[in-house]
């Protein structure tokens, strides 16, 4: 009700961006370059890849022109196209909503929202960012790049939890770094600034339905189990011989517990999980997967609370900052709270960046915990399984 009566209903939903994908998908099922039919927007990254490498360069750029919002979202298709489309589809749903906005049949209140929203696609808009998906549907889809994505030796993707969307992705006050383009930020700095010479990108990845606040979509799997599908399309576009570190915060982490298994074989060497509420598993072993799990809990994180089961299909399983669940439990110090794991500052940014770069020497431990020739002990819990480097 509140979000009706403040116009907030029309600000995340308008006019403009309703039916807007919709009928994009229906011109595209539609089209063709040449004599040649278009690929479905659920094909495979590689025939995506492949149907694009025959087009010339004047027919791709064709292909962006007039489908951006199709193209713009296309796994499989070059970054910088990607780019350049979102680019146009953003322009042109500013536009729309401007136009809206001076709607009679809005509130005072809705004009308002409305005119937030175009500065929020302003903001997209600014210098050169690189906006690697856009979807204004709904709460809305985006995604966005640090650095080169054609050219880094080692990729970073983002995966956020729940309230993510168009106006949750960035934030200018006291909780920048909790919002999705912040974590992504801070971590893409900590790797600069650890390594400046290396070729790292990082990606802001808010291209998934979350759960709006915590109620029943966010103690169930479905939305996750949706989002896994589409980070597996995302990974599976990213250019080969990558070595791919997952950062999972909150239910992103349900996310990536499901995706694990189907990940692609060797290319994601890290998935790292944050004030997880569980990753549907009820250990590491069952997550059927080659990568190095990490997890981080700051003491005063309200997750710590939540039961960490499952039953009839609710809850998220085993707490992976058990002893039990045998990931790698790195320290968080100096962050605070749920939001705050990716802070400037603190022993957990600098730890994520340490696994983004394979810098495992660097990592540092929870208090109390010692490390002897590789092997990694709680300190006074002899009876605790061993976690191997």
């Amino acid at each position: 009700m509140l979000l009706a009566t403040t116009g907030w209903t029309a600000a995340l939903s308008p006019r403009a961006a309703k039916g807007a994908m919709a009928a994009t998908l229906a011109t595209w099922a539609r089209g063709t370059v040449g004599a040649r039919r278009l690929p479905g927007p659920d094909a495979p990254p590689r025939a995506v890849a492949r149907f694009f490498a025959s087009l010339t360069g004047a027919q791709r750029l064709g292909l962006a022109r007039r489908y951006p919002l199709v193209v713009g979202n296309l796994d499989g298709v070059d970054p910088v196209l990607r780019y350049g489309a979102n680019r146009l589809a953003l322009l042109r749903q500013r536009s729309a909503v401007r136009a809206e906005e001076r709607s009679d049949q809005l509130t005072a209140d809705g004009r308002a929202a409305m005119a937030d929203l175009a500065d929020r696609y302003t903001s997209l808009l600014a210098g050169h960012r690189r906006i690697l998906a856009f979807d204004p549907t709904g709460s809305g889809r985006v995604a966005e790049v640090l650095g080169d994505l054609r050219t880094a030796d080692r990729v970073a993707v983002v995966v956020p939890g729940v309230d993510t969307g168009l106006s949750d992705f960035e934030r200018d006050d006291d909780r920048r770094y909790s919002a999705t383009a912040g974590m992504a930020r801070a971590l893409y700095g900590a790797e600069r600034r650890a390594r400046p010479g290396a070729r790292v990108a990082v990606i802001a990845w808010a291209d998934y339905t979350t759960p709006r606040g915590i109620g029943l979509d966010a103690s169930t799997g479905t939305l996750a189990a949706r989002g896994a599908v589409r980070l597996e399309s995302l990974l599976a576009s990213l250019p080969r011989r990558r070595d791919v570190a997952l950062f999972c915060h909150s239910y992103g982490s349900v996310l990536c517990g499901l995706a694990a298994p189907h990940l692609p074989p060797g290319r994601v060497r890290d998935i790292a999980v944050m004030g997880s509420p569980g990753m549907r598993a009820r250990d590491v072993g069952a997550l059927h997967t080659g990568a190095r799990v990490w997890a981080a809990r700051d003491a005063g994180d309200w997750i710590g609370s939540v039961p960490h089961v499952e039953f009839a299909g609710l809850g998220h399983g085993a707490d992976p900052v058990s002893a039990g669940f045998g990931a790698r439990v790195v320290s968080t110090a100096g962050a605070a709270g749920h939001g705050g794991y990716f802070v400037p500052g603190t022993t957990s940014l600098a730890n994520f960046a340490a696994i983004a770069l394979g810098a495992f020497s660097e990592i540092i431990r929870p208090t109390g915990t010692t490390r002897t020739s590789g092997l990694v002990q709680v300190a006074g819990t002899r009876k605790n399984p061993p976690t191997f480097w």
